[in-house]
């Protein structure tokens, strides 16, 4: 019998029926063990001594394959074709030897490229041990990360309130993002005008030429830099004669783009479908290992995390018959095509993620997948063999003009483009992150010497714009670029700069947070050198090197680690004032930008004498007086239009005068945000601004009908109770009595009304919501179990399910377009039952409920029903799929499948006997593991922040 472990029980599965009976296939269910979570377990005094420990959840797992290989006459670890699947492949190993299992066994190492029937024989035809150099790299990295995670992230809990981490990679990713907001917030605009003359032919056909040169010198973008100068041009060219002095057309070659690598198709997937690098990951990890198809689970791409761009010969051959027989002879070039990969570590390089079965087109898959992975199916498809066509034929016209003006000379010229032959781009063209300015339209026929007729000159003023922010493509894309992380982390580093707060995602554009601004100027402050562009991509290369043998992983800490604790050190010292100046300094221009007028931006607007600076309260930073407890003004970090100064007293607006009171109104910015305020003394009324309601649009109406809040709307139809409309904590509500319903993202508090307040407040009391508010029919998903239509909707708090009157909400982080039936009947099914979904929806458990992702205190883990099962170290939660996750829940529980119906069926409980039942099972199942996993719980959340 020879046994065969895989990773995942999704691949497990696939490849087993390819290799007959004499096999056994297991899955470890990812990672077995990781670093301990808490200090120590890499210790830098005992030669970086590295403590594992045993997942509790993967005892069980390691249980049953231990029992497995106990029988067997040879092992075969077939684990992922990367560093990573070396390292499980190497931890599988040690655990198995340490048990004394391995005895006169034979222990090979397979890896495949895609999960198919031929590719797996044949990696089993060639096995080979388990690659020493790649573990080394991969200790070493993880030493890295917890060494960075353990140590770095203390100081700045220490140094800076309301600081979450800082982990190796993480931290740089979230500098190239603040760097270029600087860049934004520095830059100054340059006015520029632009001369167009809009010309036609001796045969009246119309195009436009641009001002190049005047006077036999060049004219660039930015030459002319004031409207007198281009008045000046106009003026002259209104008399101008016009002619063509050159004509020059050529022919120009367009080669199609290399197939997908990790952060290519991330990149893509991004502009095209507007999936975030986590999403495309975890769809592609499912096309990966295997969907049925229509006879069988197969894998339908190759392995997807990889740096290379080279296909195999047999696919190359495959893609060019595919192209003949789709596109014809004339698109299939005379010698197939072959890329090199620029990513230097080559032990990564694999093939390029490509589709296993050339043949396999997307419309022949598209109706056995779900819409997303369908979509990015094609997508890889088309890119694949869109790489292998022939090149696009253009040609480029330019046309170049004189207009002579009395003695003047003045240069135009147009350019032109037009397709001559389509090549690869009768399937593919690349998306773009950010427009561009090309002229690639056709010109008309023109010849030297001929006679053109204006129509007109435009003088057009102009004015350069800063860069823009990154998207998540391009972010990945310039992280590739500087050489920082591996393309298969940068999912998960902007998931975790995402989950905690650092940054924000806003119209696909990615914002600093203040805290991730304040975050990353402390650690420039202070860790400059860790926090460097060329420093962490020289430690990447570093560890290539160490994969590639050719330097000692032990070294490679050695040397980190005797620099960055010194480092570390020197801030056990630093105080709370050197901090501040430091960061006043480096975000000046951010938080303290020039008002205009001359006067010193840092001088407190209201007392007139104190200094404005950073100070750190019980909730982060803001900025306050230096004067404080005399002078109580503070802000936000970002200044607001109320900051503005305005007659003698800056940073006060004044809105008017209260009729009733003769109270004076204001608008003023405080520590959370904007307010308005009536009168002053010791306790003046305030409000704040409600969501939609911005400075510029607020009137002094506005603003004393704020301060009125809250203010009675409508009589409960059923209590005769007040039903109160106002502003808290959270933002706008309406309540009654000890009811509280949040207000849509399209709702007025100050003009809502009755009907409204009270569909609001049964719908709360209720757990159904009318009709009124739930966004019109919405999509249809089909018939419900018994009987009638169910639906997805809008509504005023997010997206959810509708079947007669009951609503259920959609969990956060789940996208409505790809829930389906199934799904929609577990939510309904446990909204109807008492209960609610909480974080993100993965799909429905085959026993009925629904199973999701959520972020715990100690860590991510899955639900489902009663049950949770913790997610691996370093598996981001919105990645885990529904299959992963039914074997997590079936691993934790211990138990046949069929346990779980009984649990879905059962009669709820209260909320307490709940949390009883929660706390006494895991001490009655395996108390001696419950009780280490206790010990370690406490840090599991650090641990899991270091990258």
């Amino acid at each position: 019998m020879k046994v065969v472990i895989v990773e995942s029980p999704a691949k497990a599965k696939t490849i087993n029926k390819y290799l007959g009976k004499d096999y056994g296939v297991y899955a470890s269910f990812g990672h077995v063990r990781d670093l301990a979570a808490k200090d120590g377990s890499v210790d830098p005094d005992d030669d970086f001594a590295m403590r594992w420990e045993v997942d509790a959840k993967a005892a069980k797992r390691l249980s049953d394959i231990g029992g497995a290989v106990k029988d067997a006459d040879r092992v075969i670890l077939a684990t992922d074709p990367d560093r990573e699947g070396e390292a499980i492949s190497w931890h599988i190993h040690e655990i198995l030897k340490g048990k004394k299992l391995l005895k006169d066994k034979r222990v090979d190492r397979v890896v495949f490229n895609a999960v198919t029937k031929d590719a797996v024989q044949e990696a089993m035809r060639h096995p080979r041990e388990i690659d020493e150099a790649l573990v080394d790299a991969y200790r070493a990295r993880r030493a890295l990360d917890y060494l960075v995670g353990f140590t770095l992230s203390p100081v700045l809990w220490r140094k800076l309130p309301g600081a979450r981490s800082a982990g190796r990679v993480q931290s740089v990713a979230l500098r190239i993002i603040c760097d270029r907001e600087l860049e934004i917030e520095r830059f100054v605009p340059r006015e520029y005008w632009s001369i167009v003359a809009h010309l036609l032919t001796e045969a009246k056909a119309p195009f436009t030429a641009r001002l190049v040169g005047a006077d036999g010198k060049r004219i660039g973008r930015l030459d002319i830099g004031s409207g007198a100068e281009a008045e000046a041009f106009k003026s002259a060219l209104e008399q101008a004669r016009f002619s063509v002095s050159g004509v020059e057309s050529k022919p120009v070659k367009r080669h199609p783009y290399p197939p997908f690598t990790t952060s290519t198709l991330q990149q893509e997937a991004s502009r095209k479908l507007g999936l975030a690098p986590a999403r495309t990951m975890q769809i592609a990890q499912r096309l990966y290992e295997g969907v049925d198809v229509g006879d069988g689970a197969a894998g339908l791409i190759t392995y997807m995390r990889t740096d290379g761009v080279d296909l195999a010969p047999e696919a190359v051959a495959a893609a060019r018959r595919v192209i003949a027989k789709d596109f014809g002879d004339a698109y299939v070039p005379a010698a197939p095509r072959k890329y090199t990969a620029k990513a230097k570590n080559a032990q990564e390089a694999h093939e390029a993620i490509r589709p296993t079965d050339m043949t396999r087109r997307p419309r022949d898959v598209a109706l056995h997948l779900e819409p997303e992975q369908a979509k990015l199916y094609e997508l890889i498809w088309t890119r694949t063999i869109a790489s292998q066509m022939e090149s696009a034929e253009l040609e480029r016209t330019t046309v170049d003009i004189l207009a002579e003006a009395g003695a003047r000379k003045l240069e135009f010229r147009a350019t032109g483009q037009v397709v001559r032959f389509a090549g690869f781009l009768a399937l593919y063209q690349e998306g773009r992150d950010d427009d561009e300015d090309e002229e690639s339209g056709r010109l008309p026929a023109m010849r030297q010497g001929e006679k053109l007729a204006k129509e007109r000159i435009d003088a057009a003023q102009h004015f350069t714009e800063p860069p823009p922010r990154y998207t998540e493509a391009t972010l990945v894309k310039r992280m590739e670029e500087l050489g920082i992380g591996r393309p298969s982390t940068y999912a998960s580093t902007i998931a975790v700069l995402k989950d905690r707060a650092y940054v924000r995602l806003d119209k696909k554009r990615l914002f600093p947070e203040d805290k991730g601004r304040l975050v990353t100027a402390f650690l420039e402050s202070f860790f400059a050198k860790y926090v460097g562009y060329d420093f962490t991509a020289d430690l990447e290369e570093k560890l290539d090197q160490v994969s590639n043998s050719e330097i000692d992983w032990k070294a490679l800490l050695r040397d980190f680690w005797n620099d960055f604790s010194v480092a570390v050190d020197g801030t056990k010292d630093l105080g709370t004032r050197q901090v501040l100046d430091s960061l006043n300094e480096l975000l000046g221009p951010h938080i303290f930008p020039a008002r205009g007028d001359g006067v010193d931006p840092r001088l407190c607007p209201l007392c007139g004498e104190g200094q404005l600076s950073l100070k750190l309260g019980k909730y982060g930073a803001f900025i306050g007086c230096s004067r404080y407890p005399e002078c109580k003004f503070s802000r936000v970090l970002a200044p607001s239009g109320a900051e503005s100064a305005e007659g003698d007293r800056p940073g006060v607006r004044v809105l008017g005068q209260d009729p009733a009171t003769d109270d004076e109104i204001t608008l003023r910015t405080g520590r959370f945000g904007e307010y308005v305020q009536q009168g002053e003394g010791e306790k003046p009324k305030r409000s704040s601004l409600p969501r939609g309601l911005s400075a510029d649009d607020l009137t002094l109406e506005k603003a004393i009908a704020l301060l009125s809040l809250p203010r009675e709307v409508a009589r409960h139809p059923t209590s005769s109770e007040p039903i109160l409309a106002g502003i808290g904590r959270y933002g706008a509500y309406v309540q009654h009595g000890k009811t509280y319903a949040n207000l849509g993202r399209d709702d007025d508090v100050l003009e809502i009304g009755a009907n409204r307040a009270i569909d609001l407040i049964v719908a709360k009391e209720s757990g159904a919501a009318a009709s009124r508010f739930g966004g019109g029919s919405g999509r249809e998903l089909g018939e419900h179990p018994d009987g009638g239509k169910v639906s997805v909707k809008a509504g005023r708090f997010g997206a959810y399910v509708n079947h007669g009157k009951i609503n259920a909400t959609i969990p956060k982080g789940t996208d409505p377009a790809g829930v389906t039936l199934d799904d929609a009947v577990a939510l309904l099914k446990a909204r109807a039952e008492g209960g609610g979904v909480i974080g993100r929806l993965v799909g429905q458990h085959p026993d009925g409920g629904p199973v999701t992702a959520r972020d715990g205190r100690y860590g991510a883990y899955v639900n489902w029903g009663k049950v949770n099962a913790t997610i691996p170290k370093g598996t981001a939660p919105d990645t885990i799929t529904l299959a992963k996750a039914l074997e997590l829940l079936a691993e934790r529980e211990g138990k046949p499948a069929a346990q779980p119906r009984k649990r879905a069926n059962a009669p709820a409980k209260t909320s307490t006997a709940k949390n009883a039942a929660s706390r006494a099972k895991p001490a009655s199942a395996n108390k001696p593991a419950t009780k280490k996993a206790a010990a370690a719980k406490p840090k599991t959340a650090a641990s899991s922040k270091q990258r």
